[in-house]
């Protein structure tokens, strides 16, 4: 029997990869009760770009926000010859919104599959609950740890109660004497109060201290202990705050010497050895939305006396006299439990006897055999398993997202527009077009990934665009590398192209002073939007206008703005279109899927019929020019193509396949039409070598772009609008995959 485990692993700091350890180690061992030999492996999330020294058991790896590693993954396991996978599910361990980069694994695993639940939430979101219940749809069984997990399961995501199977979590059967391990810590004269977990502010380690005055008074031998280190999320985000707060709190109340934190993430030996120790363990926990608790059971299990908030998972485990409880965030109930507690030894005694005799039947050794116990009924069921087809969009062809080659280009005025092969070329200096591409990039990028190193380089690209902003709210758009204005307006291109990163970034702002600067600029820039005549900077603008009317639809004026500017491109097509050239010019020229996309965006916003149609019938139009032997040829740059003449072949850039991904991906938004999918990630592969020549314009070496292809070949300097043209596409597709997955989910 061969079984592959999906979830954290020690030496990763995670409560889940504790459980995980235990749960491998606990069937492996077999107990007996197995027919067959128990084997397996792990494959380990890892946070973010943390690597770590894994056991032999771990044979795979994947990051958590890389959704291509998830699809390596469900290959290795297919290939592996395991029999039933288990997954250890926990929200915020997996990638993606709500952790969706899990399904498409978890929709091509050709075995059953069996789900651990850690976290089953009262009041999901939309995309919690649908992803938690596709999760329920393939799994053959689904384990829980407490009985109020079984009811929000049945009553809240509509899961069938025969799926569910009841296993507690399991104990590590570890003992040892409290007056041996209170004289290895030198606590032998000493009251221990202990706690223990990974903090954060939710843990409520504060309704413990400020209880302690009040018993200190009678007893002063009294010492609490909270062991742990800070939630790594916590860390990220907030860095030391809540434990700083604790330590300010301590000082506060004179507590110092009867405060003792210890700053650690221990060994299992270790931890058991301080629960063996302590006179009473606390669970302060803030509210009741707790369906399970690691840190309660090991107390439970190792026969502590536990007071404990009434938090759903404690409610269960602390019933029939096991615990005591306190209301939430009550400090003076809890100084008054601690009180009676060190008043009564007799008591305290009696509690520690109850939770002993319950945590002797919750042991790993018995819980592994429940869980060998599934599997094999599972087997036995000779289930079958549906695999899910492969969608068009495949991740996994896709190199790994980088900003390497960015980060080359850019220094601390902004990107550098060329480049020679992989190297900035400083003589050219910089251009408004690509620092504003490159801002659009790093905030689809951080919007996606939260990475934090495409957030570092933002306002760079936007302290460029402000820069280079004229009194009258046009911008110039050359920079030379000494910082010498090049130009005293840019073209309209250019305004419209910075018009849609700003547009973008009031829809998206990862902070206040992004948002403000960007509105600054966009409303200085705005008087200038209905002067514009060129219909690719019409087109520009009309996108970073949709994405500003999305989160400000109030915006009359805006509104109507976009509405004449829409005007003017239908107005082009009318005048230039034929029953055989439905066009908005008398040639295909450069970026010439924008016009359709900047038609599909204000559709969407302006709700328009009319605007509607002519945009799908100029992009079925292009459509049946560049894709018509199933791969993408773009219109050269050489001659363009002009009605009734020749298409050129060749100086196809970056930018048109880029245009044309975007386009096929704002056609799905509107229309829901799958087939759109298939198209985006066909144009999307030019750049991989589908495309006249064969040859691939991505340098898996520098992590850039080729800036094209001649007649001779490709171009291969990669310089910023090629790159970012690669990158944006790149975003596009993780994102469309992501939403088709959703789309599945759902039906």
């Amino acid at each position: 029997m061969k079984l592959a485990y999906i979830g954290t692993y020690p030496p990763r700091e995670c409560g889940i990869g504790i459980f995980t350890r235990n749960l491998y180690r606990s069937m492996r061992a077999n107990n007996g009760t197995a027919k067959d030999p128990v084997e397996g492996f792990v494959v380990a999330m890892n946070d973010h770009e943390q690597t770590f020294n894994y056991p032999e058991e771990v044979n795979l790896t994947i990051r958590q926000e890389h959704q291509r590693d998830y699809l390596e993954a469900v290959k290795f396991i297919n290939l592996s010859g395991a029999d039933v996978c288990i997954l250890e599910h926990e929200f915020g361990i997996f990638g993606g919104q709500s952790g969706i980069y899990i399904l498409p694994l978890l929709h091509r695993l050709e075995m059953p599959l069996i789900v651990t639940l850690h976290t089953i939430l009262k009041s999901p979101s939309y995309n919690e609950k649908a992803v938690l219940q596709e999760i329920c749809k393939m799994a053959h069984k689904i384990v829980v740890m407490s009985h109020k997990a079984i009811e929000f399961l049945t009553g809240i995501y509509d899961v069938d109660k025969e799926k569910i199977a009841f296993i507690e979590h399991g104990v590590p059967d570890i003992q040892f004497d409290q007056e041996q391990s209170k004289k290895e810590f030198k606590l032998e004269n000493k009251k221990l109060l202990l706690t223990f977990g990974i903090l954060s502010r939710n843990k409520g380690i504060e309704t413990v201290i400020k209880a302690l005055p009040e018993v200190i008074e009678k007893y002063p031998e009294v010492l609490y202990m909270v062991l742990g280190k800070t939630h790594p999320n916590v860390l990220r985000h907030s860095g030391e705050e809540y434990r700083n707060y604790l330590h300010r709190l301590v000082k506060s109340l004179n507590l110092d010497d009867h405060v003792f934190f210890i700053n650690e993430f221990i060994n299992q030996k270790e931890l058991f050895k301080y629960l063996s120790a302590s006179d009473i363990y606390i669970t302060p926990y803030l509210n009741e939305a707790q369906i399970t608790s690691g840190t309660l059971s090991y107390a439970v299990g190792v026969g502590s006396a536990v007071v404990s908030t009434p938090y759903w998972h404690a409610s269960e485990l602390l019933a029939d006299g096991r615990g005591r409880f306190f209301n939430f965030n009550d400090s003076e109930e809890l100084s008054k439990i601690f009180m009676d507690l060190l008043d009564n030894p007799e008591v305290l005694k009696e509690l520690r006897k109850k939770a002993y005799k319950y945590g002797k039947t919750i042991t790993w050794p018995k819980s592994g055999s429940k869980y060998v116990a599934l599997v094999e009924q599972i087997l036995a069921a000779k289930p079958e398993v549906s695999v899910k087809n492969e969608t068009s969009i495949d991740p996994l062809i896709l190199p790994p997202f980088s900003l390497d080659h960015i980060k080359r280009l850019t220094d601390d005025t902004g990107i550098i527009q060329h480049a020679k092969f992989g190297i900035p070329n400083l003589k050219e200096g910089y251009c408004l077009d690509d620092n504003a591409r490159a801002l659009l990039m790093v905030l689809m990028a951080y919007r996606q990934t939260k990475d934090e190193r495409a957030l570092n380089l933002a306002p760079i690209y936007l302290s460029y665009v402000h820069y280079m902003q004229n009194k009258d709210g046009t911008f110039r758009n050359f920079l030379s590398f000494s910082r010498n204005f090049l130009d005293e307006t840019g073209s309209e291109d250019s305004f419209g192209r910075t018009i849609w990163a700003l547009g973008y970034l009031l829809a998206n702002a990862p902070n206040d002073a992004y948002y403000q600067t960007g509105k600054l600029i966009f409303f200085d820039a705005s008087p200038n939007f209905e002067k514009l005549q060129s219909i690719r900077g019409i087109a520009n603008a009309m996108l970073g206008i949709s994405y500003y009317l999305r989160s400000n639809p109030s915006d009359d004026s805006m509104t109507e703005r976009l509405r004449n500017l829409a005007g003017k491109l239908i107005k082009q097509y009318e005048d230039n279109s034929s029953s055989s050239w439905k066009w908005f010019e008398r040639l295909l020229a450069y970026d010439n899927g924008i016009l359709p996309l900047a038609l599909l965006h204000s559709a969407d916003v302006l709700n328009d019929d009319k605007i509607t149609g002519i945009a799908l019938e100029t992009m079925n139009f292009l459509t049946g020019i560049t894709l018509k032997d199933g791969y993408l040829s773009i219109v050269g740059n050489e001659k363009w193509y002009k009605k009734e003449g020749e298409r050129s072949m060749f100086a196809q850039q970056p930018v048109d396949a880029l245009a044309m991904v975007l386009m096929y991906h704002q056609a799905f938004h509107l229309t829901k039409d799958k087939e759109y999918l298939t198209k985006l990630f066909s144009c999307f592969m030019w750049f991989l070598g589908e495309n006249d020549l064969r040859m691939n314009l991505f340098d898996f070496e520098t992590k850039g772009c080729c800036d094209g292809f001649e007649s001779y070949g490709v171009n291969r300097n990669q310089g910023a609008e090629s790159s970012l043209a690669y990158l944006i596409s790149h975003l596009i597709v993780l994102q469309a995959f992501e939403e088709l997955e959703k789309i599945d989910l759902l039906q």
